[in-house]
């Protein structure tokens, strides 16, 4: 079961993931778009849980869809959680009218080769919108 921090207030968002944590919680889901990542990762450093036992989701924040837009985007995330690697990237939505997400698909799967993401995956994308990727990328 995780813990999903949309809607949670920045301000009380450390706290409610620290008690999240507390009570059992292992998988912790935010994303750039709920304005709360800085909060998850002051529970995370408070929390004095290992690292690897915790299951961190974000998300690529919708206008960040080029690669360099995109690199400077998880880069920002992984500043504000604190943590080098993160187990779960998705892109947050396809954003159909900017036809960019299949960019941002590649730039998500260099950086998994890289070490800094572990799996790669996508939110509210329908059937034509993974066909594309597929298409594109094989």
């Amino acid at each position: 079961i995780g813990l999903g921090v949309w809607q949670v207030d920045p301000g009380t968002t450390a706290k409610v993931v620290r008690w999240g944590i507390e009570a059992g919680y292992r998988l912790i889901d935010t994303a750039e778009g709920y304005r709360n990542e800085e909060g998850v990762g002051e529970a995370i450093r408070a929390a004095g849980v290992p690292r690897a036992e915790l299951f961190i989701t974000s998300k690529l924040r919708n206008g960040a869809h080029q690669r360099d837009a995109a690199l400077r985007a998880f880069d920002d995330t992984m500043q504000k959680l604190g943590i080098d690697q993160i187990d779960l990237f998705l892109i947050h939505w396809p954003v159909p009218s900017q036809g960019k997400y299949v960019e941002a698909w590649k730039t998500l799967v260099e950086l998994r080769k890289a070490g800094r993401i572990k799996s790669v995956g996508v939110s509210n994308f329908n059937q034509d919108h993974l066909e594309r990727i597929i298409g594109e990328t094989g």
